[in-house]
């Protein structure tokens, strides 16, 4: 098994470091690591450091020895994930499922279909939510570079977004509305992919409409329809196989 992640603000240096507060209680408390053991601390923004646990201290303390610092590099292409925004704790699922595929940027959308709407407190409180989600997920995930978790999109920030895509794609599983097949489509070797899931009842032909003027094709991911928590997932499993991410 590979060793576990901890979040902290900046890597340190070679040499000792004390890892406290929530991290350190996790790592003490619930991961009961101990002397000799090996673990990973990352900002969550690419830097990380190999590191071997020196002794542990009360119940959210441990020392360790960091061996050596890293720079994870940007990946190439880039995948954004454009989420409408689902029912339920579906959103955080969604969050989660990503965040472990792969996935380097969520943005949430409020398509007009969308039964969930984010206003006021309710809305910082759910995007608190997806982010800490990431977050969380992204540690669980032996990731060192966790995705970011934008602020909520208008359909009209969303088309802007796609505008400046090297690849964009909204999928789309209306059968009468032509589409292409997202395995077939030629992607970028580089740059970012932008890819639109829409709400569980489908995104509406002005949005559809919107996103193709701003340079988005509607795609397929096959035969069956995906529900919105798992699409974002499966198509970024695709993409990921496809630009050679996952070699």
């Amino acid at each position: 098994m590979t060793a576990p992640v901890f979040v902290v603000d900046a890597v340190p240096g070679t040499g000792s470091f004390l890892l406290d507060g929530s991290e350190g209680r996790h790592a003490v408390s619930v991961k009961r690591l101990r002397a000799g053991e090996e673990l990973v601390l990352t900002d969550g923004r690419g830097a990380w450091a190999d590191c071997v646990v020196l002794a542990a201290e009360g119940k959210d303390q441990l020392t360790v020895e960091v061996s050596g610092t890293y720079e994870e590099p940007e990946p190439t292409p880039r995948i954004t994930v454009v989420q409408a925004l689902p029912k339920g704790d579906r959103g955080e699922l969604a969050v989660e499922i990503m965040t472990e595929t792969g996935v380097d940027a969520i943005v949430p959308w409020a398509a007009s279909r969308c039964i969930t709407q984010w206003k006021g407190d309710r809305g910082l409180k759910a995007l608190a939510k997806w982010r800490a989600t990431a977050r969380e997920a992204g540690k669980q995930s032996r990731r060192t570079r966790f995705p970011e978790v934008a602020d909520a999109m208008t359909t009209k920030q969303v088309a802007a977004l796609l505008a400046g895509a090297d690849f964009a794609a909204v999928l789309h599983e209306d059968r009468a509305h032509p589409s292409g097949a997202l395995a077939d489509a030629r992607l970028p070797a580089d740059g970012e992919i932008v890819l639109v899931v829409g709400p569980e009842g489908g995104v509406s032909r002005e949005e559809l409409a919107l996103f193709e003027e701003a340079g988005a094709k509607p795609y397929r991911l096959g035969h069956s329809v995906l529900r919105t928590s798992t699409a974002g997932t499966a198509a970024t499993a695709l993409l990921l196989g496809r630009t050679g991410r996952w070699s």
